[in-house]
């Protein structure tokens, strides 16, 4: 059972377009983080499910929550996949975004990834949708 479950989300509208990530950090079932970020225009939704993913890590890591086991939840079956090693990183943008939450997940005691139906990421996919709404 993971002490911090995160719930990221990626969108781009017209793919690319406006693309947009939301974060949703949870503590022992107490929400403690959760934001949406406008990314910008002509990015694709993989581009913005990585900055999602980055930008939870990034969040976990100032909340000191580098030593609790961490549970990572994506509707992203694509990354979840690329991030548990089962598919190859082909796309040379996407290497970049994959080394780089590598290389900020090895501070990380435990981290396990979960690909969950976009139902259960409605939280982070609302907060994707207002961040892209707010840009007009």
């Amino acid at each position: 059972m993971a002490d911090v479950v995160m719930y990221t989300d990626g969108g781009a509208r017209g793919n690319p377009g406006k693309a947009a990530a939301g974060v949703v950090i949870v503590e022992n079932g107490r929400t403690v983080a959760a934001f949406g970020k406008y990314l910008g225009d002509a990015l694709t939704n993989n581009w913005a499910e990585y900055e999602a993913l980055i930008l939870a890590i990034e969040d976990a890591l100032r909340l000191g929550l580098n030593d609790r086991n961490i549970e990572i939840r994506m509707d992203s079956e694509l990354i979840v996949k690329q991030m548990t090693g089962e598919y190859k990183v082909k796309d040379a943008k996407m290497k970049i975004m994959h080394a780089k939450v590598r290389e900020l997940l090895l501070v990380f005691q435990h981290v396990h990834f979960q690909h969950i139906p976009r139902e259960e990421n409605s939280e982070a996919d609302r907060l994707v949708n207002e961040a892209i709404d707010s840009h007009g």
